[in-house]
């Protein structure tokens, strides 16, 4: 006789999906720290130009803290697996830059200048509306892959974007506002910065397999076939037509520069890099030969001193704004004069937008500037790691082009601040004055967080295999 006996199923797997923990608590205790700084910043700007405590300390320390919190409930209800850093930094920024622009708002000789027009409470409201589009993007966007199907589109909608400016009258040299009646006026080369990334990332993620083959091998570098340097000369043709028709040193150099680092990340040729570096060369300096905006902004760069003095003494000078920042980071010194103890507002109207970070420099020194530029490189470094972690191709391509895009722009404004390269005329994200620049770099981040959700989320329980049903035996 045999009898039949089933045997226990022991087959086991070696697959996780605890995930990782959502860290939503975590992001609570930073914001709290990220609010409570600006709020000690702003009380010791009072106490130094007053003498007492500003009297709309509570209403902004209660507003910075709403703002927080309603983005950390959206976040905690629909990216609840993403990076705890990213909301909290952007927040520490944010208000930082609200304290910098009401403490020069409150300069006497700004005040009694022609063209002083208080900035504070227009960045609050610019700001609360970066918030209701960071929390739109999280909510409408299910997921970043759907983003992939509007490919061809974004490249549409970005060139309406860059182009538009073209029609309107040039502001302080620069084609690059658009003037809506009501609104006033709007950098549509923010957004669009957002809308390239996505176009970028689409079109690289078919075409990486073509872009990467090589054709020979020159000094150590792969030089790419000629049929596949058609996409990479396009783009560069279209930043040059930028620089040459609207004048802007920044955003030519911005998409330019991300096109070419979501390039390399795709293919990983080092020789796209040296190429994109050489065709940017060579494009800034073959308009620099004729453009008047571009060559005034490199002799500036290049002899400040002697631009400050051809202005004082009304023999046309350029600007005197490069010298006078540089004034600011020397009278700063490591440790800087204080809040509010410092006179960066001599710099004038563009004290608070182009050279807000000359403020950070003398009144919190070089150690001031060096936290600040720790928390962009912060911001930057979640976004790479993003990139790393993300389970599909266009979701890495765009979350480098989105924190490629963001290192660019810190990179050109505080080079130009400091004088490291001319003056491109961009505005420091989530610092300076302006309410497009704040609100697209809201809607970037809510991007970056989306998809470190989808990377971080845990993988859902794989399906039984048929190998691991219960067998029986027969024994004899």
């Amino acid at each position: 006789m045999s009898a039949i006996s089933p045997m226990p199923n022991t087959t086991n797997t070696t697959i996780s999906t605890a995930g990782p923990p959502s860290r939503r608590n975590t992001e609570l205790a930073l914001l709290a720290f990220a609010v409570l700084i600006p709020c000690f910043a702003y009380m010791n700007v009072g106490l130094a130009m007053d003498g007492e405590m500003p009297s709309g300390m509570l209403g902004y320390g209660i507003g910075l803290g709403l703002l927080a919190g309603v983005g950390h409930l959206v976040v905690r209800k629909f990216a609840k697996y993403a990076d705890p850093i990213l909301l909290p930094m952007a927040t520490l920024l944010n208000g930082i830059g609200l304290v910098l622009i009401w403490r020069l708002d409150q300069s006497p000789r700004l005040q009694a200048s022609k063209v002083y027009a208080p900035a504070a409470t227009n960045q609050l409201l610019f700001s609360a509306m970066g918030i209701a589009l960071f929390i739109a993007v999280l909510i409408v966007i299910k997921d970043h892959r759907v983003l992939q199907r509007y490919t061809y589109i974004s490249m549409v909608v970005a060139l309406g974007l860059l182009i538009a400016p073209m029609f309107f009258p040039a502001k302080f040299g620069a084609r690059i506002w658009i003037t809506i009646p009501g609104i006033g006026g709007i950098q549509p080369g923010e957004f669009a910065k957002i809308v390239l990334a996505v176009f970028f990332a689409g079109y690289l993620m078919v075409k990486r397999d073509a872009l990467a083959l090589a054709s020979r091998r020159f000094m150590g570098l792969y030089l790419p076939r000629g049929r596949d340097l058609g996409p990479i000369l396009t783009v560069w043709g279209f930043s040059i037509l930028v620089l040459v028709f609207e004048t802007d040193l920044g955003t030519s150099l911005l998409f330019f520069g991300m096109f070419v680092v979501m390039l390399y990340v795709a293919t990983e040729r080092t020789s796209w890099i040296v190429f994109g570096l050489l065709m940017s060369a060579a494009g800034a300096v073959g308009v620099a030969s004729f453009e008047t905006h571009v060559q005034q902004r490199v002799q500036a760069w290049l002899d400040p001193m002697g631009e400050f003095l051809k202005s004082k003494q009304g023999l046309a000078g350029h600007s005197e704004q490069s010298m006078q920042a540089l004034w600011a980071f020397g009278s700063g010194g490591v440790f800087g004069t204080g809040w509010g103890q410092g006179h960066s507002d001599l710099i004038g109207f563009a004290a608070n937008s182009d050279f807000i970070l000359a403020t950070v420099g003398e009144e919190l020194g070089l150690a001031g500037i060096m936290a600040i530029l720790l928390v962009y490189g912060l911001i930057v470094e979640r976004g790479v790691r993003t990139a790393l972690a993300a389970r599909d191709p266009f979701g890495k391509l765009l979350a480098t082009g989105l924190a490629g895009a963001f290192a660019i722009q810190v990179f050109v404004v505080a080079g130009g601040v400091m004088g490291l390269i001319p003056l491109t005329g961009m505005t420091m994200p989530f610092m300076a004055q302006g309410g497009s620049s704040v609100i697209a770099n809201w809607a970037l981040v809510a991007v970056l967080i989306k998809i470190s959700d989808t990377a971080r989320r845990p993988a859902p329980a794989p399906a039984p295999s048929p190998d691991a049903e219960m067998t029986q035996v027969v024994r004899p």
